[in-house]
């Protein structure tokens, strides 16, 4: 098996392996509180990372860091998403909820272009208000709930999952910055160690003592998050971004599967098709990017070959 073709297998497993975990925070979001279901998915997450990492031999030696206040940055960030987006979960079907996440990438060109001063070309800013368009289509079928407080409503979860996408790109540019001097083992692990210290602040705020059943649901929802975090990383090791990127999407397939057979949720016409305008937008920025990647290294090449 080719390295692209075993990357894409690990990809594919990876979004497996997320679906059951969102499936199982779900399950229990009814009855712990966003902030215990984050300290669950943060520690035990940590688990299978710890494993990847001695199995590479790298551990504890990848863990060294020259940027602890910058991985405390990126921690602090990723942490608020994943708040904001297992909070969006509890009030939300898993495919309408999952469908907003995917602005997420689109948010990312915006900060790319101002906080990275990256250049974006006209192309890729068409492909981003496209795909705007289709996150409005979505949220077109939740804000209409608006109750006082924004208690238990569609409007509050929407809102949610639209913030958790906000701080998620927010959280992916600190991340490429610290990808100039740390290992992804070191990112990884200090952001899941982070996030179960900081998951304590919202313990003001409310949190039980789960059930058996709860509780073991919530150890295996981290598991299940720290081996995803493996074989997505373990992907992207072995195939080209540009070729692994666009599977995030696959991941709606296991959503809609599994919200049908657990909770009988049937995604409506409204965010089936404000999911594939996102998808699709996305898609063809991650081609584009691919694209103009391999036409600046050609122009690189033959720039050396240009006798001076």
């Amino acid at each position: 098996m080719s390295p692209t073709a075993a990357g894409v297998l690990f990809k594919l497993a990876s979004t497996i392996a997320f679906a059951f975990m969102l499936t199982l925070i779900k399950l229990v979001s009814g009855r712990v509180p966003p902030g215990e279901v984050l300290f669950a998915r943060s520690f035990f997450g940590i688990v299978p990372v710890i494993v990847y990492l001695a199995a590479l031999g790298v551990f504890p030696a990848s863990l060294r860091t020259a940027r602890p206040l910058g991985h405390v940055r990126r921690s602090l960030v990723g942490t608020a998403s994943m708040f904001c987006w297992f909070t969006a979960v509890s009030y939300l079907p898993l495919p309408d909820a999952t469908a907003i996440s995917y602005s997420g990438p689109l948010f990312g060109v915006c900060l790319a272009a101002l906080v990275l001063h990256e250049r974006v070309r006209a192309f890729r800013w068409g492909a981003v208000g496209i795909g705007f368009l289709g996150v409005l289509i979505v949220l077109s079928g939740q804000l209409n709930g608006f109750e006082m407080g924004f208690q238990g409503s569609r409007a509050t979860g929407a809102i949610c999952a639209l913030a958790s996408a906000v701080l998620g790109a927010f959280a992916a540019v600190t991340v490429r910055e610290l990808t100039a001097t740390e290992t992804t083992g070191a990112i990884v692990f200090y952001f899941l160690a982070c996030g179960s210290a900081f998951s304590f602040v919202t313990i003001p705020f409310g949190w039980v003592v789960p059930s058996f059943s709860d509780a073991a649901m919530l150890i295996v929802a981290g598991l299940f998050g720290g081996i995803g975090q493996v074989l997505m990383t373990q992907s992207y090791r072995l195939a080209e971004a540009s070729v692994i990127a666009p599977l995030d999407y696959i991941n709606m397939i296991w959503i809609v599967i599994l919200s049908y057979l657990i909770f009988g949720d049937v995604p409506t016409a409204v965010v089936l098709a404000g999911s594939l305008v996102v998808i699709a937008s996305g898609v063809f920025v991650v081609w584009r990017e691919r694209r103009l990647g391999i036409l600046e290294a050609k122009a690189k090449a033959r720039s050396a070959d240009t006798p001076t």
